[in-house]
């Protein structure tokens, strides 16, 4: 099946900014208060650094990012935010995992385990069919096939583990230890990185078609409704 790659996710993603940027705001100012409480400058944390750039590019005012930023670090009081992680089965026996950041424990966790109920499926054990990569998206645009050429063997000696050449752009799978260094050897050669994250990425994928896959699209749309779920992933390809 195309059109669940993660490109079609980010798609989505911007659409759905769109279409509900106050719930998105929120979904980012939690993002970067997760992230700045491993520090509070982004040129040296990360992951931060990353949740500041796609909160940028949501076009979340610079007042919110600045304060979600404060909140992380302890400078400005607020309620205490964690991460909290679900494991499920969606439509068609598709397996999710489902990462929430949230102020409230019992309202993630019945919201999420409504959400699954809602499509037939259910919380349950799927992470022994995931594992944590680091996922780089760059447009054709930024990365033609001559460039890529160009550049494929030094970003195999910096850690790529897998180029995938789709009809949006290209993906680069590598360790999360080497993601950092892979981005910044990008944009040193002029190329604008779309996104650059660690994610869960399934071992065994599988195609869904027809009612399946209506019935999934459907249930990535309630995921996106709410609010305490920053993002999710899914064996779906």
């Amino acid at each position: 099946m195309s059109g669940h790659s993660k490109w079609a996710t980010t798609k989505r993603a911007k659409a759905v900014v769109d279409a509900k940027r106050g719930s998105i705001f929120t979904k980012m100012a939690n993002l970067i208060i997760q992230a700045a409480k491993k520090g509070g400058d982004p040129e040296s944390n990360f992951v931060l650094k990353t949740a500041v750039e796609r909160a940028r590019a949501a076009n979340m005012p610079k007042d919110n990012i600045e304060r979600a930023i404060k909140r992380g670090t302890g400078e400005l009081a607020g309620a205490t935010i964690e991460e909290l992680v679900y494991e499920g089965i969606g439509p068609a026996q598709s397996q999710f995992i489902v990462k929430c950041l949230t102020d409230s424990r019992n309202r993630s966790a019945a919201t999420v385990r409504h959400a699954f109920d809602k499509v037939g499926g259910g919380l349950s054990s799927v992470m022994w069919n995931f594992h944590i990569l680091g996922v780089l998206l760059i447009t054709n645009e930024q990365l033609p096939p001559a460039k890529l050429a160009d550049l494929e063997l030094e970003l195999i000696d910096l850690g790529a583990e897998d180029i995938i050449n789709e009809e949006e752009g290209i993906t680069i799978y590598c360790k999360t230890n080497d993601l950092q260094n892979i981005k910044k050897f990008l944009e040193a050669k002029g190329v604008v990185v779309e996104s650059a994250e660690m994610e869960y990425v399934a071992k065994e994928k599988k195609t869904l078609t027809g009612d399946d896959l209506e019935k999934f699209e459907k249930f990535i749309d309630i995921l996106d409704e709410n609010e305490d779920v920053s993002d999710y992933y899914s064996n779906v390809s």
